[in-house]
């Protein structure tokens, strides 16, 4: 029997360093958050579902979320996991593996997620091992998600990831580890 995976876009960050929605930044033919739910879309997930904060009104206007369960986190200024705890609710009770996302790593590609889930075995936690180093997408199995609903602070994932660092599976993928966009500087690098 195969798994039910469902993806988590995680888009929710205010982007007070940039100081304008990076969801809404132009990449490609359309928004950087439009070409992360493309390239999850590619995934064939079972289920989607994108979790969005800063300038909701603004990004729901704009954004093609079709085929995506969206979750709106206002407690977003809270880091990463508040944005987990707000989407586990809306996630499949089917679900057996959730794969995190980052709405602002345009550089991960759905082969970067087929190689995850292919290598994870059974394992509880897999990561990618790009060739500089762990990354995201990050893929846990459903018996994490009581620790996930109960971290805090904008790294936390990765304590939980120390945490089982004996049952963590690193999945080599190609490649260095996907820039995110946090400046106008990691903007500009990407945009080239």
């Amino acid at each position: 029997m195969s798994s039910f995976v469902t993806g988590l876009v995680l888009a929710a960050g205010g982007s007070s360093r940039l100081g304008q929605p990076k969801q809404l930044l132009p990449y490609g033919r359309a928004t950087l958050l439009d070409h992360v739910l493309d390239t999850a879309r590619a995934c064939r997930f079972d289920q989607l579902v994108c979790v969005i904060g800063g300038a909701a009104g603004e990004i729901r206007a704009t954004v093609g979320f079709e085929g995506a369960d969206v979750v709106e986190n206002p407690e977003f200024g809270e880091g990463c996991s508040s944005s987990i705890a707000a989407a586990l609710g809306t996630v499949d009770e089917r679900c057996d593996v959730l794969v995190l996302m980052l709405g602002d790593q345009p550089g991960v590609t759905a082969q970067s997620v087929e190689k995850l889930l292919a290598g994870r075995d059974d394992a509880p936690i897999a990561a990618c091992a790009y060739a500089d180093g762990r990354g995201h997408p990050l893929a846990l199995s459903r018996r994490l998600f009581p620790e996930l609903e109960s971290l805090h602070g904008d790294k936390a994932v990765w304590k939980l990831l120390d945490r089982h660092a004996g049952e963590t599976a690193d999945v080599p993928v190609d490649g260095p580890v996907p820039r995110d966009i946090d400046t106008w500087d990691d903007y500009a690098q990407i945009a080239r």
